[in-house]
């Protein structure tokens, strides 16, 4: 197991002035949601935060109380402003995913941390398996310029210390923070686990690769079930997809559930739920299903979600899966294998004890993925990042 960084348990957080680079609300998508939750968790723990939302060109301009600049993807002197903005503070919080800078596979966020004067901490949402050699060169670099690199789940560390000539010290493992109901909404919501209709549930933003197409043919191999459980695929088509290819894949899987004929047990729900409605309507459900078709996504915000909501989980064997399904909070299927979904579902039907097991599993779980835990961690490697900076300055 490659050695890394661990944080000091020793420091006490005292109140910082951070920076944020992110895609940012309202913005749709998962790293503008986790920039929101982080900036919200930290300013509660009497941090100040300073964001820098990054323009892609197709979102209105954020700037005003809760956003301090943006980064405008293409424009040199936007680049040199956000970084400013970002120096102001005692330590630069950088999210990083390819697809959100300007630049070939985003590599003018190089520019941006070469021009930053204060400690950087780097948060990889992605480590490709297989980049190509302008990925592998882009990534290798950030990890080189940043201070810390935070990945989330142990399968993005072994893959970024094995496969990329990365300093390894300096990576350290945060998980994704998520929103957690209260114990006795667990216990209020855990009646439905003893009988009754099951109730599974999908959602984030849709689109090719999330694999509901399995999940329904799923439930066309569980047409003898009595009651039959209620299949329901909340979310609207992910901006890009419904640039490139509009409703396509959504009318698809409507289309599906019809001709399975399991219609009646399948219900498509676009309606938007801030994050408080969110966290209530995934713990309503009995079980959550990721049926998503990648083997190589390392972190899942939706996964982290479901458990932090303490709800019982089937999915396909993703990494991130694996890993925090492996103590016993979820069942682990083959991807694009609607049999072995159906199995699944049909042993959670059939012995609600196992059910009720993986709820207790999540429960267990879920305080360490809380996004105060989480911006604590944050807070903490601040600290020891400020701390180091102003040591060596001395």
């Amino acid at each position: 197991m490659p050695t890394v960084s661990p944080l000091r348990s020793a420091i006490t957080s005292t109140s910082r002035r951070i920076g944020l680079l992110s895609t940012y609300p309202p913005k749709l998508c998962g790293l503008a949601t986790f920039a929101a939750a982080l900036e919200k968790a930290l300013r509660h723990a009497g941090h100040q935060v300073d964001v820098v939302r990054i323009d892609d060109g197709q979102e209105p301009a954020a700037i005003g109380q809760r956003v301090a600049a943006e980064l405008v993807n293409g424009v040199e002197a936007s680049v040199r402003r956000a970084a400013s903005v970002l120096s102001r503070c005692e330590v630069a919080i950088v999210q990083h995913e390819y697809g959100i800078y300007g630049g070939a596979d985003g590599d003018e966020v190089l520019d941006l941390l070469e021009a930053l004067d204060v400690p950087s901490i780097v948060v990889l949402h992605t480590v490709p398996l297989q980049p190509t050699p302008h990925q592998r060169s882009v990534l290798t670099a950030v990890v080189a310029l940043a201070d810390r690199v935070v990945v989330m789940t142990a399968a993005a560390r072994d893959r970024l210390t094995a496969s990329y000539p990365i300093d390894r010290t300096k990576v350290i493992m945060i998980p994704h923070g998520a929103s957690t109901p209260a114990l006795e909404r667990h216990r209020e919501l855990d009646h439905h686990l003893g009988g009754g209709r099951l109730h599974l549930l999908t959602w984030g933003l849709l689109g090719p690769g999330k694999g509901i197409e399995h999940a329904i043919d799923a439930l066309a191999l569980l047409r003898d079930l009595r009651p039959r459980p209620q299949y329901t695929v909340a979310g609207v088509t992910h901006p890009k997809v419904l640039a490139s290819q509009g409703d396509q894949y959504r009318h698809s899987l409507i289309q599906r559930a019809r001709a399975v004929g399991v219609a009646g047990s399948v219900t498509f729900d676009d309606t938007y739920r801030d994050l408080a409605q969110l966290t209530r309507f995934i713990a309503a459900a009995s079980v959550v299903v990721l049926p998503y078709d990648s083997r190589d996504q390392v972190t899942s915000g939706v996964l982290v979600d479901a458990i932090a909501a303490g709800r019982p989980v089937i999915s396909t064997a993703f990494p991130h899966a694996v890993e925090l399904l492996g103590s016993g909070a979820g069942i682990v299927v083959p991807q694009a294998d609607p049999m072995a979904l159906a199995a699944a579902i049909r042993s959670v039907v059939c012995d609600r004890g196992v059910l009720a097991s993986m709820a207790a599993e999540a429960r267990r779980l879920a305080p360490t993925l809380s996004w105060s835990a989480v911006a604590d961690q944050y807070a903490r490697l601040s600290d020891e990042l400020v701390e180091t900076s102003e040591a060596v300055a001395i």
